[in-house]
């Protein structure tokens, strides 16, 4: 037996609606996908170990709970829990970047030793 299940886009806060089984395992909805989980679509048999998450795309995949509601047509992400021998998989976010640190506003603003005769102070 399926019951509907809803969800909301993270990015308008629009309500889909999915039908789902009595279990569920679900870990998070998120506007991005974890790195190394597979996403099918809504209509997709998602009830399954091959599939790990559902991709909607809001207002554009047919399961926006009101009919009326337009929905921004972002793609954001349903990602059941996982495990491997035993263990949860804690998920990691695909950016698409690189991690920066940022020190100051400019090389300039580096702290170097002092000069003589700059009376001992870190400029």
């Amino acid at each position: 037996m399926t019951y509907p299940v809803t969800y909301h886009c993270p990015n308008c806060k629009t309500i889909v609606e999915l039908q789902r089984d009595g279990y569920l395992a679900d870990k998070s909805v998120t506007p991005y996908p974890f790195e190394g989980w597979t996403y099918g679509s809504p209509d997709d048999p998602f009830e399954n170990d091959e599939i790990d998450g559902v991709r909607f795309v809001c207002g554009n995949d047919g399961t926006t709970r009101d009919p009326d509601e337009d929905g921004c047509g972002k793609s954001f992400y349903l990602s059941f829990v996982r495990f491997e021998n035993g263990t949860e998989i804690t998920p990691e976010q695909v950016t698409g970047s690189e991690s920066v640190e940022i020190s100051g506003s400019g090389p300039d603003t580096a702290k170097r030793p002092p000069e003589p005769g700059d009376g001992g102070f870190w400029n």
